[in-house]
């Protein structure tokens, strides 16, 4: 598949074996059965390698289907407010604050106004940007959160740094979310570190689907 081919179309069900040797692409399947191709990202050790979610380079027949799947999940914990973290994850975040039937979402942000306070900042950086940034949330949207349940979106969960540094920043402004949603878990690595700051975080933790660390297998990848 060409790069610009990814994320773009869902297969019928059992198109693609899930085990074995893959080169290329990596499948997952969702909960209706319908698969998705994913590109491998190889890490750089060498031997080891991640499959891939860019979501807002996905068609939008993929954005709907992962956000039906994922507002399904988080509509038993009973979301007031969808939350979103940069940058990607503002796309996800929108499409599912639609499905729960809200009217708007409170997304976080990396660009600071004028008008931001830095204490309501903390410091965020990922495994696809080493750069680290600042994460803010804008004051004004504090009345919107407050007392109220609230859903933690991004787009895909890997290292758990995004996510650390989400709930640290709505920690700061005195708010807790009741659950934390994304469209892929990126292999387990996540689990150490939400465990490290509370055991009751990864428990609260839904998504989509979720695709394992692969390791170097021949010309593919196991």
């Amino acid at each position: 598949m060409k790069p610009h081919e990814f994320w773009q179309d869902l297969h019928e069900p059992d198109s693609f074996s899930e085990g074995g040797t893959k080169v290329g692409f990596y499948p997952v399947t969702l909960d209706d059965g319908r698969q998705l191709r994913l590109p491998i990202r190889p890490l750089s050790d060498g031997d080891h390698a991640l499959a891939s979610l860019i979501i807002n380079q996905a068609s939008f027949t993929v954005l709907g289907a992962l956000a039906d799947n994922l507002a399904a999940k988080l509509k038993s914990f009973e979301p007031d407010v969808v939350v979103g973290l940069p940058t990607l994850g503002l796309t996800l975040a929108s499409e599912v604050a639609r499905r729960l039937g809200h009217s708007r979402y409170v997304p976080l942000g990396t660009s600071r106004k004028f008008w931001y306070l830095e204490e309501l900042s903390v410091p965020m950086s990922s495994i696809t940007t080493k750069q680290e940034k600042r994460l803010y949330i804008d004051p004004r949207m504090l009345p919107l959160l407050e007392g109220q349940r609230v859903a933690l979106i991004d787009d895909v969960i890997s290292s758990g740094t995004s996510i650390l540094a989400g709930l640290s920043l709505l920690q700061a402004s005195g708010i807790e979310p009741v659950v934390i949603g994304a469209a892929m878990l990126q292999s387990e690595r996540w689990r150490d570190a939400l465990e490290r700051l509370d055991p009751k975080w990864p428990t609260r933790v839904r998504a989509a689907f979720s695709t394992p660390l692969l390791r170097k297998n021949g010309d593919g990848w196991i």
